[in-house]
């Protein structure tokens, strides 16, 4: 089925940037089949011309998508090559987005030790990047491993903090990439009155 974002953008070797470009965009719009057909393409384009950093963006949307299907090996396969990668050319940047991506894994596992320990570790690198975003999610992601771990008070504050961080950056999350900040703070609600919630939400939170 040719949906509307894969009838606008041609698919050859010039293209490679449109194409990633237009499967963020379906991403953003919640079309999952599309998105995931786009950033397959641009990951094909990115490996055939050798250009590994647009590999990484593709299929680290390939991740995300899969880890929000919930076909977690899949994300965790796509993700720890290039974890390695960052890591061996001192990407900063890209090791947090992607132990923050593989922190996520573990938690939809059910792992909160194993969760826990990957966003610290992602935080601790956002801190060196000066890119307030990047401390934002691993702050997210640490709210969902402590309220997996039942710390929900704790959890509540990180969701707060990270939250007031994105709105001075003016940079909050679109609806598509609310999933799991969601799923967090569902957990939270479910084991504390709104009263206690909203208290430890205005909260700063110490990481």
């Amino acid at each position: 089925m040719v949906t509307p974002w894969s009838a606008s953008v041609p698919v050859t070797a010039g293209s490679r940037s449109r194409v990633h470009r237009a499967g963020g965009r379906a991403r953003n719009a919640g079309d999952d089949p599309a998105a995931t057909a786009f950033h397959e393409r641009a990951a094909r384009l990115a490996a055939e011309q050798s250009h590994r950093p647009a590999q990484q963006f593709a299929e680290t949307g390939l991740a995300l998508g899969a880890r929000h299907r919930g076909d977690l090996d899949t994300a965790e396969k796509l993700l720890l090559p290039w974890l390695d990668f960052n890591r061996r050319f001192g990407v900063d940047s890209g090791t947090a987005l992607i132990l923050a991506q593989l922190g996520y894994v573990a938690e939809q596992r059910g792992d909160a030790a194993r969760a826990e320990k990957l966003h610290r570790e992602g935080l601790a690198v956002a801190r060196t990047t000066g890119d307030e975003r990047a401390v934002a999610l691993a702050l997210e992601g640490l709210a969902a491993a402590r309220s997996l771990a039942g710390d929900h008070p704790h959890a509540a504050r990180l969701l707060g903090t990270a939250a007031r961080i994105r709105d001075a950056e003016g940079a909050p999350l679109p609806p598509a990439e609310r999933t799991d900040t969601t799923r967090a703070e569902h957990r939270i609600r479910r084991a504390l009155d709104d009263i206690a919630f909203k208290e430890a939400y205005a909260q700063e939170a110490r990481a």
